[in-house]
């Protein structure tokens, strides 16, 4: 069989291995003219490492990143609010958490893939279904036809616009900086991931591996695309954040303005549906979430695994793997969905009084509330 698959980012390439893998042709559209190096670290939870091990690229991919094995809630004087020991759940999985630059995690799932499966400047402006298969159209007006069409184009999908023009991002009340840093020096304990909660907003330091650090800055924002914080730069925030504690303002203190990347959070509200008889829709095009959970690129990844289990169970029926993969994928990926901009929430807080009362209560959660979610997370 035959796929066009629009984008070509982690779920986009990871669909197109799962897809190859099991034989069929693949052709990724990628509307970028070119694949650069941009963007900063990501977590992939066991669960993704798992599905990445079905995909034939576990052992790549963690040698390219590097294990969190503890992740630690801060309030902003560097105080434990709650600390997780995540190898518990892990171990018994027999796969880790890991960070990993997200242009690593995009280098080795390309160099799996055949020569010649992606095409880059097609950016698509529509497409047709019927019968006999899926016409898309691209804005240097070429074409490309197959039987069926996965949309992996991200939360700005035009896949999804037009068959779901209503359901548009949703912005979550904050915005965020990310850098990838050189940290070396600060000689961060490896494996060890902090989110420090203030009154000023949050900071979150996860090490890469190799002296490499990923950091993050949330700010609460009533209005997005704020012009003040599109105004930020890095001495705007070390002053915003001057008064938390080590190492945040020495993590900022090694950045530069061009190492610093910007932009709103937003998310997508749960879809009534993913699946449209030769068209899916997956990843951010599908259930894009916030990064509360550490969850979007791991969801991605894991749809490119269950559509492979899908289509296995299905080999001679497309559509009805698609309608499978939908009634499989869309209640977790719900759930993520919900409980991420919820715990966003939280950690937004900025009253005097709720902060306190969120930090006695994060202080006082049972080990039991954190081993719930992870077992909800790490479950098949």
């Amino acid at each position: 069989m035959e796929f066009l698959i629009i984008g070509a980012g982690i779920g986009g390439l990871a669909t197109a291995l799962a897809l190859h893998q099991l034989g069929h042709q693949v052709r990724v559209f990628e509307a970028a003219a070119a694949l650069r190096e941009i963007g900063a670290g990501v977590v992939l939870g066991a669960n993704a490492m798992r599905a990445l091990d079905h995909l034939g690229v576990h052992a790549a991919v963690r040698a390219a990143g590097s294990p969190v094995t503890s992740i630690g809630l801060l309030d902003e004087h560097g105080q434990v609010l709650n600390d997780v020991d995540t190898r518990a759940f892990t171990e018994p999985l027999g796969y880790d958490n890991l960070a990993i630059h997200r242009a690593d995690l995009q280098r080795v799932l390309l160099e799996h893939l055949p020569v010649g499966c992606l095409h880059l400047g097609k950016s698509l402006t529509s497409f047709e279904q019927s019968a006999a298969g899926v016409t898309a159209h691209f804005a240097d007006g070429t074409q490309a036809q197959a039987p069926y069409l996965i949309a992996a184009d991200g939360i700005r999908s035009r896949v999804r616009q037009q068959l779901l023009p209503a359901a548009q991002p949703r912005y979550a009340g904050y915005t965020c900086w990310r850098g990838v840093i050189e940290a070396a020096a600060l000689g961060l304990p490896p494996g060890r991931s902090t989110e420090s909660w203030g009154r000023a907003g949050r900071f979150g330091v996860v090490p890469l591996g190799t002296g490499q650090v990923y950091w993050f800055a949330c700010i609460s924002s009533a209005e997005p695309q704020n012009p003040r914080y599109r105004a930020f730069r890095l001495a705007d925030l070390q002053r915003h954040f001057a008064g938390f504690h080590r190492p945040i303002p020495e993590l900022l203190a090694l950045t530069t303005d061009e190492q610093v990347l910007w932009g709103d959070i937003i998310d997508l509200a749960p879809l009534p549906r993913f699946d449209f008889g030769r068209v899916l829709l997956t990843g951010d095009a599908a259930h894009a979430t916030t990064p509360n959970m550490g969850q979007g690129a791991g969801q991605a990844v894991e749809d490119a695994a269950m559509l492979a289990r899908c289509l296995q169970e299905h080999p001679a029926d497309t559509t009805a793997a698609f309608r499978l993969f939908d009634q499989r994928r869309r209640p977790r990926t719900t759930r993520i969905v919900r409980q991420s901009r919820q715990l966003g929430w939280v950690a937004q807080l900025r009253h005097p009084l709720l902060v306190t009362l969120r930090n006695a209560v994060m202080r006082r959660l049972p080990a039991a509330v954190n081993t719930r979610q992870m077992a909800f997370l790490y479950a098949e």
